[in-house]
């Protein structure tokens, strides 16, 4: 399956426009700095760009906010405590986690603030030598969203020359980012070479217009050939994946509404539960390429998050919707994530009857994909250089509020001597 066959109408469902000119110069020195680290199982969207960039050149990949805390917050990091602060070559990328004895964070308590602050300042001032080094020598340095972006001035300071993009997978409001580094994105977005999002959603919340651009995540066409045999029987069949605000009770109620269904949960973390139907199968966390299978063969998908409350950028960030939308998997998922996709159906979590009618218009409708899936490559591509791809480039909305915060004076860092 291509990446564009099967498509109907969409504001982002049409085939990439061919690009501008390419200039000649080559960049082959990438750096990413991520709360996440490269050698971690669990894998998020960006894995799979650091992967991508690894084919292209050197590829480094910093890990931050990372310290004793992090042990108990189970963070999915733990396992390489042993081998923090030491560069180690993973797949083709060099990878440095910086542990720190306590990392900046956010207290969630406007009294403490001044406290949270100082502590981002020192964190942001002290970096060590091999960020240091590794940002001297980078041709282009991402910027995952998160705690990142506070040392976007110590790059722009130590390599004026380095291009600097911003990928935004979550919109820092949403993921309880302190208070420091809103104010801090909101003082660099402007002078960012790019602001990449995942969603159009987002594009309100930053405070910046010329340099945004939406470029959502890619997926691997590859999948599709290692999504066979299918590992069902006879009958109907509806898939759920992932742990992610995972709402049981919709599982309970759609099997019991449904039970001509056999409803898979994989990996929800939660394990049977009491109320579930007969005929609901439950399935530790898989290795992602055991759950296509599951994915491509089955009837229907379920995204069952359990608030309503959800950002409306979800409907486009979500892997798992994303997934779904490759395999033109018609999906039920709640009414706040529907977003402009003719083949999700959306219901309000809690309420029996909207799920049950989500369900009925799941399973008549047609296998057809409603979205543009990019592979890895060319959503690279666009990353590293979106100018080159108008249909990209974002506006704020007409009349929308700017969200500036005018920093003050004491939440400037300066980089230690």
């Amino acid at each position: 399956m291509s990446a564009t066959d099967a498509l109907i109408d969409h504001p982002h469902a049409h085939a990439p426009q061919t690009p501008a000119p390419r200039q000649p110069a080559t960049v082959d020195r990438f750096l990413v700095l991520s709360a996440h680290d490269y050698r971690t199982p669990r894998r998020a969207s960006i894995h799979f760009i650091a992967d991508e960039l690894a084919q292209r050149g050197q590829t480094r990949f910093f890990s931050l906010r990372y310290s004793l805390l992090s042990k108990w917050k189970r963070d999915a990091r733990c396992f390489l405590d042993q081998r923090a602060n030491a560069v180690e070559r993973h797949n083709g990328v060099e990878c440095f986690l910086w542990k720190v004895p306590l990392h900046p964070f956010n207290t969630r308590r406007r009294w403490l603030r001044p406290l949270e602050n100082a502590m981002f300042r020192w964190y942001a001032a002290h970096p060590p030598p091999v960020l240091v080094e590794w940002i001297e020598q980078a041709q282009v340095i991402f910027f995952e969203s998160g705690t990142a972006v506070v040392f976007v001035e110590l790059a722009r300071r130590l390599n004026p020359a380095a291009r600097l993009i911003y990928r935004a997978s979550d919109s820092l409001g949403d993921i309880d980012t302190a208070h420091y580094v809103e104010r801090s994105f909101a003082r660099v977005a402007a002078g960012m070479d790019a602001i990449a999002l995942v969603s159009p959603a987002m594009a309100d919340a930053v405070n910046s217009r010329h340099n945004v651009h939406h470029i959502g995540h890619g997926i691997d066409p590859a999948i599709a050939l290692l999504a066979d045999p299918s590992p069902y029987g006879e009958g109907l069949h509806a898939v759920a994946v992932g742990s992610m605000l995972f709402d049981p009770h919709a599982i309970a109620t759609a099997s019991r509404a449904f039970p001509q269904v056999t409803f898979h949960v994989i990996g929800s973390g939660r394990g049977r539960m009491p109320e579930y139907g007969a005929n609901v199968v439950v399935y530790g966390e898989m290795p992602h390429a055991q759950t296509l299978p599951y994915l491509k063969h089955a009837n229907f998908g379920i995204a069952p998050y359990a608030s309503a409350q959800l950002p409306a950028y979800l409907a486009d960030s979500s892997l798992k919707l994303l997934q779904y939308d490759f395999f033109a998997l018609p999906a039920i998922c709640p009414h706040a994530i529907v977003g402009p996709y003719a083949s999700r159906f959306g219901y309000t979590p809690g309420d029996g009857a909207s799920l049950v009618a989500a369900i009925d218009g799941a399973l008549v409708a047609p296998r057809v994909r409603t979205r543009q899936c990019l592979s890895w490559p060319e959503t690279v591509d666009r990353l590293l250089e979106p100018e080159r791809y108008p249909e990209t480039r974002l506006q704020r909305s007409p009349g929308a509020p700017s969200p500036h915060i005018h920093p003050a004076p004491e939440e400037i860092p300066h980089a230690a001597a």
